[in-house]
C-alpha cells in the first residue's frame, strides 16, 4: 500500500489506517477474538497505522489493540489520546495527562507511543501548557510525534508554536466535511491529516439502519443524519452513490475512502470494523483511481455532504 507523510518531523502511514474505537465502545456489542483478527488482517494487507484512546473502553481498547500488534509492534505505529473523563468532560490538566499517558504506555505494552494526541481541547487549561507536558514525553523519548485531535485554527497555532505538530485528526468524510476549512492551514504548518469516521458513522458503510435498530448507548443515537427528517433524504443519497461506487467496481464504502484519499496526499483515514472480510474490502479502496469525471459526478449527488449536522 502506498505510505502518506504526516507533517515534517518524519511520521509516515499507510494510506488507509485503522481506528481501533469500534473494538471497545460506541457501536454495539464486541468481540475481542474476531477484533484482534480484524486488526491482524489489516496489517496483513498493509496497514501501519492503527489508532486508539484512552477513552475507548478506559484503557480496555488499549489493551487489546497492544495484545493484537504486540507480534508486530516494530512494523506498525500506534496512536492514542488522552483529555476526556468518563462523562466526556475535558480534563487535560498537566497531572492528569501524565497519569493517563503513563497508563497508555502500560496498557498499550510498549515503551514508545508513536502519536500522542489531545483528544479534545480544553477550556480550561492553555494548549500551551498541554503541548508543554506533551513535549515531556518526546524529550524523555516515550513518545515520538505529538498530534491534535478536534482541534480549531486558533489551537492548532498556538499549540504548534510550543512544539511541532505532526498530525491533526478530526471527523472528515462525504457526510462530514466542515473540517476542510483547516486544510489550508496544515498545509501552511506542514501538518498531516487523519481522518476519523471516514464512513460517516457507518452510514456510508453499505449496511445502515434507522436508529431503533441501535442499543440506547450506541453513538448514532446522538447524530443527526440519523433523525426522522434527515435519515429517508440521506439514505437516498447513499443509494445513487452505492450505484455509481457499483458502475466502477466497487462498494459505497470503497467510493468514500477513495474519495477521502483524493482529497490531499497527506490524509490518511482511519476507518474501523471489527470483521475481518469488511477491513478487506475498506483497504482495497487504496486501489480505486477516481478522476476528475468521477468527482465531480460525486459532487453532483452528494454537494454538501450529510444532510443535518454530526450531533444532535
Amino acid at each position: 500500500m502506498e505510505t502518506r507523510t504526516l507533517g515534517t518531523q518524519g511520521l509516515t502511514a499507510s494510506a488507509i489506517g485503522y481506528g481501533a474505537m469500534g473494538t471497545a465502545v460506541g457501536y454495539g456489542p464486541t468481540d475481542d477474538t474476531e477484533s484482534i483478527a480484524a486488526i491482524r488482517r489489516a496489517h496483513e494487507l498493509g496497514v501501519t497505522h492503527f489508532d486508539t484512546a484512552e477513552m475507548y473502553g478506559w484503557g480496555e481498547g488499549e489493551k487489546l489493540l497492544g495484545n493484537a500488534l504486540a507480534p508486530i509492534r516494530n512494523g506498525v505505529t500506534i496512536a492514542t489520546k488522552f483529555g476526556l473523563t468518563p462523562t466526556y468532560g475535558q480534563d487535560s490538566r498537566p497531572e492528569h495527562i501524565r497519569e493517563v499517558v503513563d497508563n497508555s504506555l502500560r496498557n498499550l505494552g510498549v515503551d514508545v507511543i508513536d502519536v500522542l494526541y489531545q483528544h479534545f481541547p480544553d477550556p480550561n487549561v492553555p494548549v500551551e501548557d498541554v503541548v508543554g507536558v506533551m513535549k515531556e514525553y518526546v524529550d524523555a523519548g516515550k513518545v515520538k510525534y505529538l498530534g491534535l485531535s478536534n482541534a480549531g485554527e486558533d489551537v492548532i497555532r498556538r499549540a504548534h508554536a510550543v512544539h511541532p505538530i505532526s498530525v491533526l485528526q478530526s471527523e472528515y468524510s462525504l457526510f462530514a466535511r466542515e473540517v476542510g476549512s483547516l486544510l489550508p492551514v496544515l498545509e501552511e504548518l506542514g501538518i498531516g491529516f487523519v481522518a476519523y469516521s471516514p464512513l460517516a458513522r457507518g452510514f456510508l458503510s453499505g449496511a445502515v439502519q434507522s436508529r431503533e435498530h441501535y442499543a440506547a448507548d450506541d453513538f448514532r443515537q446522538r447524530i443527526a443524519w440519523w433523525n426522522p427528517e434527515n435519515f429517508d433524504a440521506n439514505v437516498a443519497m447513499t443509494s445513487d452513490l452505492t450505484k455509481f461506487a457499483e458502475s466502477k467496481g466497487a462498494t459505497l464504502s470503497q467510493l468514500a475512502l477513495a474519495w477521502l484519499l483524493t482529497q490531499k496526499d497527506y490524509i490518511v483515514p482511519i476507518p474501523g470494523s471489527r470483521n475481518p472480510v469488511r477491513v478487506a474490502q475498506n483497504i482495497a479502496a487504496a486501489n480505486l483511481t477516481l478522476n476528475a469525471d468521477d468527482l465531480a459526478h460525486i459532487a453532483d449527488i452528494a454537494p454538501h455532504g450529510g444532510k443535518g449536522g454530526r450531533l444532535n
